[in-house]
């Protein structure tokens, strides 16, 4: 009775998970042949929306995503590579198009910003401490007034006792 209940459970969660397998296309823009739909699910994981910007065009639901989805696909049933399908999008969007965008003089910044920012971070987290640690552990000498003051109630002291 229990390998039942498991069971019936992992028939629930699977059908739960297929929608998610399944991403924002929609089942007219599925090809026929199941070759060049690889290939286009492929080029698809690899598209930014530029709707959501944070999404690959496989798994937006916006209309510009949809769009650029069926662009894919006319594309692929026309002949084009894939190399010829990328740089026809980057041709017509810029980079920003690809989620990994690549390392060229243009996106050299987007690239090294943040390993520049970490380095003069930790340069700066580095020479802070350094200067508050010999800031504490350097020794002061006592000024003039207070040598004097000192002074004072160390002779009180001794002629009291």
């Amino acid at each position: 009775m229990n390998f039942c209940l498991v069971r019936r459970c992992l028939i629930v969660a699977a059908f739960w998970l297929v929608p998610l397998a399944a991403g924002a296309v929609q089942p007219d823009e599925i090809l026929a042949d199941p070759k060049l739909e690889a290939r286009a699910r492929d080029l698809s994981a690899q598209l930014r929306c530029m709707v959501c910007q944070n999404q690959s065009i496989d798994d937006s639901n916006a209309e510009l995503a949809r769009d650029l989805r069926l662009l894919v696909r006319e594309r692929l049933t026309a002949g084009d590579s894939d190399d010829a399908i990328r740089a026809y999008l980057v041709q017509r969007y810029g980079d920003f198009i690809l989620l990994k965008p690549p390392v060229k003089a243009e996106t050299l910044a987007l690239w090294g910003a943040p390993i520049v920012i970490l380095l003069v971070g930790g340069a700066a987290i580095f020479l802070n401490s350094r200067r508050r640690r010999a800031a504490v552990l350097e020794p002061q000498g006592l000024s003039e007034r207070e040598a004097v003051e000192l002074k004072t109630l160390l002779d009180r002291d001794s002629t009291s006792s």
